[in-house]
């Protein structure tokens, strides 16, 4: 600390009272940026030789999540496995993250529907045997469609929302659980970051399906952390409340007018900021389980209590 005080006194001679402010505002903001470089420092450090499975990162969260990721430790030997049903998007998001990092990070671009549960089962097998030592799962493939209310909600939009966000997001976990367990000498270690919705905590109309899907996931992850209990493996949910992404277009079928109208006049959550929890609770100590957290934006107090501005 005294040699940080010496600098920044030789960059600004103290001569007199006047200077006094500047100085400790430059001693103050030489400190706070030590702070973040150690502490930034830590979470690479967290994370360093880890390989982490993404879901859904072709768009919106799951992709952020990848950057994010990457990021966070791009000189400390991290993978990703980058897996959703378009894989030509996920050539191009691990390219621009090579582009971005260097090869610091190394990136596994995987073609993968959660949906289908054969696929979900030979994902592992499929994985060349220096990538299968998985420590983190980033649950986050999930979609919603339409706005209909019973009695006339379809059959194939019920089908889908349960296959990709309940069953999907299971099979996933039972995939890649065995790989967690079988890791230390303290029943296993792992993470487990289950992305979930306040839509799961508060159901709204015409929302009933997805609803229900949020909410079974978040009944899954509780029994989850509770039947892990005597491990070392983590269990974490991150609940966004509203965030614009393709969301809304999926769920509108394609119309990007009637996705658009669902964010007028709001300043929704963006996915970077969503991807910034999920690594933030992916790199605290083993110890240090943040098993629940709910994100808003400023302007949104519950599902359906929402400032819009003009209104």
């Amino acid at each position: 600390m005294f040699s940080i005080l010496g600098a920044a006194i030789r960059r600004r001679p103290f001569t007199s009272p006047v200077h006094t402010p500047l100085l400790l505002q430059r001693l103050i903001i030489i400190l706070n940026n030590q702070r973040t470089v150690r502490k930034m420092s830590a979470i690479a450090k967290r994370l360093e030789g880890k390989t982490v499975v993404i879901t859904g990162a072709s768009s919106g969260i799951g992709r952020s999540c990848a950057f994010e990721f990457a990021r966070t430790a791009p000189n400390h030997s991290l993978r990703l496995i980058l897996t959703a049903r378009r894989i030509d998007t996920l050539k191009e998001v691990a390219a621009k993250i090579k582009e971005e990092v260097g090869a610091g990070v190394q990136v596994l671009p995987v073609k993968l529907d959660v949906s289908d549960p054969e696929a979900v089962r030979n994902f592992v097998p499929g994985l060349p045997e220096e990538w299968r030592d998985i420590h983190v799962l980033v649950n986050n493939a999930g979609l919603v469609k339409g706005v209909a209310k019973a009695p006339e909600i379809l059959e194939s939009d019920m089908n889908v929302m349960f296959s990709t966000n309940v069953t999907g997001l299971i099979n996933m976990t039972q995939a890649i659980l065995p790989i967690f367990k079988s890791r230390g000498s303290q029943g296993g270690s792992g993470d487990i970051i289950m992305i979930g919705s306040i839509a799961g905590r508060e159901a709204y109309p015409g929302g009933s399906i997805y609803c229900a899907t949020k909410a079974a996931v978040r009944a899954f992850t509780d029994a989850l952390r509770r039947e892990l209990i005597a491990t070392r493996i983590r269990v974490m949910e991150v609940d966004p409340g509203q965030v614009e992404t393709e969301f809304s277009v999926v769920r509108f079928y394609g119309d990007k007018a009637k996705a658009d109208a669902v964010y007028a006049g709001c300043d929704p959550l963006t996915p970077d900021d969503i991807a910034e929890v999920v690594v933030f609770v992916a790199g605290r100590r083993e110890n240090v389980v943040v098993a629940d957290t709910l994100i808003y934006p400023n302007h949104q107090a519950a599902a359906t209590v929402m400032h819009r501005k003009g209104t």
